[in-house]
C-alpha cells in the first residue's frame, strides 16, 4: 500500500460529510470545482448559480469576481470525495445468477415471466428459443418477485391510476377492468416529469433562500456601515462640543486671570499712594513733635496755620479691593457661553441629521418601483389620466360599474401589490391644500365609513387646511414641518414592518411607522380629496422611476 493511499484511508476516517457539502444543493459535492476564494462546489450547481445571478460571486462568502472564472474539476478533491462516498455508502452487493451452482456468476438480466435472474450463459435460451424471446427482461434486480403480480404471477406491466398501483394484464380484465390503466413506462415518464418539476421547485426554493440569505447579509452589512457612520458622526459632534467647551473655558479662565491681574495692579497703586501719604504724615508728625517743645514762639506762630491745617490725603473709607469673583458677572458669562454652545450644537446636529436623512432617502430610492393607478379601485368621482399616473377629483360621479374593489370615498390604490422585500415611490402634491398618501393592505374595507389607521390596514399621512399635517397612526400624530412638501416619497420594508415618508425636495424625514406586522399584499394608497371649488383641484402625480443622485 502506497503512502498516498494510506494517508487517504486514514484521513477519510477523520472527515465528516459537512466537509464535502456543496452549500448550493446541500449534498455531497459531485464533480468538485474550486473558486478563487478557495471554496468548493458542484460544477453544475455553481454554473447554474452564476447563470441566475447578476454578479459573479462566491455563494458561500459572497466574494465578487470581476471576471467569471473558468471552472475546472478538482481531480484530487474528486478522488477524496469518491473515496469518502465509498466509505460512507458502500456499493450495493453484486447480483448473482439464480441458476448457477457452485461458484455463482454475475447476473446480467432478470426475467419477469420466469421470476429468475440469469448470468450471460444461462440467459442464452431467452436469446435463441422463440417462446423465451417473448419474456419480459430487465436489468438484474435482487427481488424479482416485487416485479411480478402475486395474484396472477404475471409481469407488472401496467399502472392503475384509480388505485395508484402496478398491475398485470390479467388484473385489467378482473379487479381493475373499469379502471384507467396505462403502461408502466408511460406512468413512470409522467412521474419523472412531475419529479422534475418538484425538483425545479425545490431548487427554486433553495435559490430563493440563498437569495434571502444574501439580502439579510447585505442588510446587516448596510446596517453595520450605517452604524459606523452614525458613531463617527456622533464622535465628531461631541468632539466639536468638547472643543467648544474647552475653548470657552479657557476664555473664561483667561478673563478671570486678567481681572485678578487688574486687581493686583490696582492694589499696587493704592499701596504706593498709601506709602507716600504715610511718609508725608510721619514727616508732619515729626515737625509737630519738634514744635511742641520749641522756645521760638515767633517761628511757631508763623508756621502754625500750615501745620495745623489737615494734610492733603485721600478719603480711604470707601476704597477697597474685591476679595471675591463677581458671581453675577460669571453667571452672565456662563449663560452667554451656554447659548453659544446650544446654538453650535443645534446647528451641528441639524447638519448631521439632514445628512443622515439624505443618505437614508438616497438608499430608499434604490428600491423605486413603477407605480400606476388601478381604475377598478377608483371612486366614481376620481378622474385618472390616460397613463394612469395622475388623479384628480371631479364634481360629479362617472357612470362606472360597482365592484368589491371600488371605494365609496375619493380613494384609489396602485395597481401593483407587494408582499415581500422593499419598495419606494414618489407622488407630487404641489398646489394642493389637502391630500392623503401611503399604503393599504389588500383586505381593507372599501365601502361605507372608512377610518384611516394601521388597525384598519392603512398607513398614511395627510394634509388638511393647507398646513395641518398628520400621521394617521390611531390616534393621529400632528406633524410640524419646516417646509411645505412638494413631492412626498414613500418607502416600505415589508419584512422590517417599516413605512417611512420623506419630503423629497427638502430631503427631510416626515414620519415613520415602525414595528408593524404585514401579512397581506400592500398597495400604494392615494386620495386627492375633494376640490373645494378650485382651491384643491391640482392633481396627485406619481413620479416616474426616480434615479438616485
Amino acid at each position: 500500500m502506497t503512502e498516498t493511499s494510506e494517508f487517504t484511508r486514514d484521513s477519510s476516517s477523520l472527515l465528516s460529510e459537512d466537509q464535502f457539502m456543496c452549500s448550493v444543493c446541500l449534498d455531497v459535492i459531485t464533480d468538485p470545482v474550486t473558486t478563487p476564494c478557495g471554496h468548493n462546489f458542484c460544477k453544475t450547481c455553481l454554473t447554474q448559480y452564476w447563470d441566475n445571478s447578476l454578479h459573479c460571486l462566491c455563494p458561500l462568502c459572497k466574494e465578487t469576481f470581476p471576471k467569471r472564472p473558468e471552472l475546472k474539476i478538482n481531480t484530487t478533491l474528486r478522488e477524496v470525495v469518491d473515496h469518502f462516498k465509498k466509505k460512507k455508502w458502500p456499493d450495493k452487493p453484486d447480483i448473482l445468477c439464480d441458476v448457477c451452482t457452485g461458484v455463482k456468476l454475475m447476473a446480467i438480466k432478470s426475467c419477469l415471466d420466469c421470476g429468475v435472474t440469469f448470468c450471460k450463459s444461462h440467459l442464452e435460451p431467452h436469446n435463441n428459443v422463440p417462446k423465451y424471446k417473448k419474456h419480459k427482461l430487465l436489468n438484474p434486480v435482487e427481488n424479482v418477485e416485487d416485479y411480478i403480480c402475486q395474484k396472477h404471477e404475471r409481469p407488472l406491466e401496467l399502472f392503475c391510476r384509480e388505485d395508484e398501483m402496478c398491475v398485470c394484464q390479467f388484473c385489467t380484465e378482473t379487479d381493475h377492468r373499469t379502471h384507467n390503466t396505462v403502461t408502466i413506462e408511460e406512468e413512470s415518464g409522467e412521474k419523472r416529469t412531475q419529479l422534475g418539476k418538484t425538483q425545479s421547485e425545490v431548487q427554486q426554493m433553495i435559490q430563493e433562500r440563498l437569495k434571502k440569505m444574501e439580502e439579510i447579509k447585505q442588510s446587516v452589512e448596510l446596517r453595520k456601515k450605517s452604524t459606523e457612520r452614525e458613531i463617527a458622526d456622533s464622535i465628531e459632534v461631541f468632539t466639536a462640543l468638547v472643543r467648544s467647551i474647552e475653548r470657552s473655558q479657557a476664555e473664561l479662565l483667561q478673563m478671570m486671570e486678567e481681572k485678578q491681574k487688574a486687581a493686583e495692579r490696582q492694589a499696587e497703586g493704592l499701596i504706593k499712594d498709601l506709602e507716600q501719604e504715610i511718609t508725608e504724615l510721619k514727616r508732619r508728625d515729626s515737625e509737630l513733635e519738634q514744635l511742641s517743645h520749641t522756645e521760638d514762639h515767633i517761628h511757631l506762630l508763623q508756621i502754625y496755620p500750615t501745620l495745623n491745617s489737615p494734610p492733603h490725603t485721600k478719603n480711604w473709607t470707601d476704597i477697597s479691593i474685591d476679595t471675591e469673583v463677581n458671581v453675577e458677572k460669571v453667571r452672565k458669562v456662563l449663560s452667554q457661553l451656554q447659548e453659544i454652545l446650544n446654538k453650535k450644537l443645534s446647528e451641528t446636529l441639524n447638519i448631521k441629521l439632514k445628512e443622515a436623512v439624505s443618505t437614508e432617502l438616497k438608499r430608499s430610492q434604490q428600491y423605486a418601483v413603477d407605480v400606476t393607478l388601478d381604475p377598478d379601485t377608483a371612486h366614481p368621482r376620481l378622474i385618472l389620466s390616460d397613463d394612469v399616473k395622475q388623479v384628480t377629483c371631479g364634481d360629479t360621479k362617472q357612470n362606472l360599474p360597482d365592484n368589491p374593489k371600488r371605494f365609496d370615498c375619493p380613494i384609489v390604490l396602485g395597481k401593483e401589490g407587494f408582499s415581500s422585500g422593499r419598495f419606494y415611490y414618489e407622488v407630487q402634491v404641489k398646489g394642493k391644500t389637502k391630500w392623503d398618501v401611503g399604503v393599504a393592505r389588500e383586505s381593507v374595507n372599501r365601502k361605507g365609513k372608512i377610518t384611516l389607521n394601521p388597525q384598519n390596514g392603512f398607513w398614511t399621512v395627510w394634509l388638511r387646511n393647507e398646513n395641518q399635517y398628520k400621521a394617521l397612526a390611531g390616534p393621529s400624530v400632528p406633524l410640524t414641518l419646516r417646509e411645505k412638501p412638494q413631492t412626498v416619497g414613500v418607502f416600505v420594508d415589508y419584512e422590517e414592518g417599516l413605512v417611512s415618508f420623506y419630503d423629497v425636495g427638502a430631503r427631510s424625514h416626515i414620519y415613520s411607522y415602525t414595528g408593524q406586522s404585514f401579512t397581506e399584499k400592500l398597495y400604494p394608497y392615494f386620495s386627492p380629496s375633494t376640490n373645494d371649488g378650485v382651491k384643491n383641484s391640482a392633481p396627485l402625480i406619481i413620479s416616474c422611476m426616480c434615479k438616485t443622485e
